[in-house]
């Protein structure tokens, strides 16, 4: 039996606390709403943390870490300081919305750290770049091409539209200042940036863990050596671990034989 790398009490409250954003946000903002990177990497990271698959969760971090920091730097500015610093958490600070709602939004500040933190625990998988990057573009399009477009409907106010801001940077008035082909190429090419670099950035810090396992393992072979109960499985099995963007238990998982 694999051990378990993520424990049971994160993924029963995350599983709750999704439990609870799902029919909430349906109702109140329509299903479009979850068609924002940020809602699919809540919920993708649902999946990922049971299955406690690499992939799904290094998808969602090179999807959404840096972006999401930027809301957390807006957050922390205007909470410490009174500073908006990009404008997008002001809403938090709003007396008019129920702190229920906000404290379900609160996602948006605490998930990167999250996902960074399942990292540590799965390992990153270097096939979540070129599987993002296909994301990107399926969702730009859906959203730009299928989804509702400024204005917000005066009879629904809180009806999701221009989602993921492919129409502009305001929900009520599409953007003139460049073609809309224009605008959704440029935010493509941002979001293709924000992946890349997001992915060069865990790929070395998992590359960094390698090491340090590695060096470990060469420390406890050359003492089995030395005692006489040598075995070369294991820095074999962090070899072929680094090679194809695994963990070592995985290597060693017999469930799929």
């Amino acid at each position: 039996m694999t051990e378990r790398r993520i424990p049971l009490w994160v993924k029963l409250v995350y599983t709750g606390y999704v439990g609870v954003v799902v029919p909430y946000y349906w109702v109140t903002y329509t299903p479009w709403n979850f068609l924002y990177f940020c809602d699919i990497a809540l919920l993708t990271t649902c999946p990922g943390m049971w299955l406690e698959s690499p992939l799904l969760i290094s998808m969602q971090a090179v999807g959404i870490a840096l972006p999401q920091m930027l809301w957390v730097v807006d957050y922390l500015g205007e909470l410490l300081f009174g500073v908006h610093v990009t404008g997008v958490a002001h809403y938090m600070f709003n007396a008019e919305i129920p702190v229920f709602v906000r404290g379900l939004s609160s996602f948006h500040g605490w998930l990167p750290f999250v996902l960074l933190w399942l990292l540590t625990r799965v390992g990153y998988d270097r096939r979540a770049l070129r599987a993002q990057l296909a994301v990107v573009v399926a969702v730009l399009l859906v959203s730009f091409y299928l989804a509702p477009a400024p204005p917000i409907p005066a009879a629904h106010p809180s009806w999701a539209v221009n989602i993921n801001y492919v129409h502009g940077f305001d929900d009520m008035h599409p953007q003139t200042k460049m073609a809309p082909l224009a605008w959704l190429t440029m935010l493509g090419g941002i979001a293709f940036a924000m992946v890349v670099l997001t992915h060069l950035d865990l790929s070395r810090a998992e590359a960094g863990r390698g090491s340090g396992r590695r060096r470990r393992s060469c420390r406890r072979s050359h003492a089995g050596q030395v005692n006489g109960r040598f075995d070369p499985s294991l820095p074999l099995a962090f070899r072929i671990a680094d090679n194809f963007g695994v963990s070592v238990e995985e290597v060693f998982d017999k469930t799929d034989v």
